[in-house]
């Protein structure tokens, strides 16, 4: 009996993983779509990918986890330009990208 406990708490705790992976992927291609619109740039192959995991701390000392997701953009449709953004837990923390995105995402951010 315990080991099947035990196999459930880690199916468990896999899905909620995988949960939370999905959750910060949607919310990390809707930033990089915002972004690339903002610039007035292309955003190529309506994606982003995950580059990506570590622990780090958030600013009220606990411990989170740090997401590194990358996406490409094109300025006139025959370059292609590597994007980053980061996501601590959710929130954006960190953007690398088209210049006029990433000054008005820096602006938007929380804090």
């Amino acid at each position: 009996m315990p080991t099947l406990l035990i196999l459930m708490i880690i199916g468990a705790a896999a899905f909620f993983f995988f949960t939370a992976a999905r959750a910060a992927a949607e919310r990390a291609a809707e930033i990089g779509r915002d972004a690339c619109a903002a610039a007035g740039v292309q955003w190529l192959d309506q994606s982003v990918h995950a580059s990506g995991l570590r622990l780090r701390r958030k600013p009220d000392g606990w411990l989170g986890l740090e997401r590194r997701f990358r996406f490409e953009y094109s300025e006139d449709g025959h370059d292609r330009h590597i994007g980053q953004l980061i996501l601590l837990d959710g929130r954006l923390v960190g953007f690398i990208g088209p210049t006029r995105a990433a000054r008005d995402v820096i602006q938007n951010l929380p804090g």
